[in-house]
């Protein structure tokens, strides 16, 4: 009798470990990459040959990559079973973050889906502007009148390529200028006090340390519950 029970004991704690392990990754995980969950009521055109355009309905946004001075994120269907697109972004900063997800968009030629500019994550500063094939960058700058990123390769690409790809801000004459005619800095004082989380790796943010401790903390209260029923049964 004395076994089954600290048997149940040792099976009740095992099964709570097990939860803790299954829902604990799943939530770190939407905070690394970024998840986030859109629904378009019109077509929007984002990053790709041409004008890709997605119709109306409901996407899945996630950071895939993030090295250094780049981003890269891809476009889902809800299901999270298709790949839309692989989009080149570069971190740009925004003075306030806010609790909600905002998308912001290129203004429009008439008759035109709206153009997906930039993608800011709730409670982040840092947000991702998207970087069109060259061509279609020189089309939207002239329609919006401002420089537009451009990368000069072409889209879709491998995340190898994309990595690497130079990015450089076209204006509507044409002419070439450096992205930070279009993304925004971070005052001195807020770059000297944090670090960006554009500049972290996945594998360096999606630790698993926090989850060891939890599992050594877990097996300690197993060990402990043990010997608590141990004494009370002699």
């Amino acid at each position: 009798m004395k076994k089954l029970y600290q048997f149940k004991v040792v099976a009740l704690i095992f099964c709570l470990c097990l939860v803790v392990l299954t829902i604990l990754p799943s939530a770190k995980a939407d905070e690394w990459n970024h998840k986030t969950t859109v629904t378009f009521d019109a077509p929007v055109e984002v990053p790709g040959v041409g004008a890709q355009t997605l119709p109306a309905g409901t996407y899945v946004f996630k950071l895939l990559d993030s090295p250094a001075d780049r981003h890269i994120v891809q476009i889902f269907n809800q299901a999270e079973d298709h790949v839309y697109t692989t989009i080149l972004a570069i971190p740009n900063y925004r003075l306030k973050a806010t609790d909600k997800t905002v998308m912001t968009f290129h203004e429009r030629a008439e008759g035109q889906p709206e153009a997906i500019r930039a993608w800011f994550y709730p409670g982040h500063e840092w947000g991702e502007e998207f970087v069109y094939p060259k061509s279609r960058a020189l089309e939207l700058a002239k329609i919006v009148n401002e420089p537009v990123l451009a990368t000069p390769i072409e889209l879709p690409a491998p995340v190898e390529t994309l990595a690497t790809a130079p990015i450089v801000a076209v204006k509507p004459t044409g002419e070439e200028v450096a992205v930070t005619e279009v993304v925004q800095a971070p005052p001195t004082e807020v770059a000297a006090a944090e670090t960006p989380a554009p500049a972290a790796t996945l594998p360096q943010t999606a630790s698993h340390l926090p989850l060891v401790a939890l599992i050594g903390l877990m097996s300690l209260a197993a060990s402990l519950g043990l010997l608590f029923v141990s004494k009370r049964m002699v």
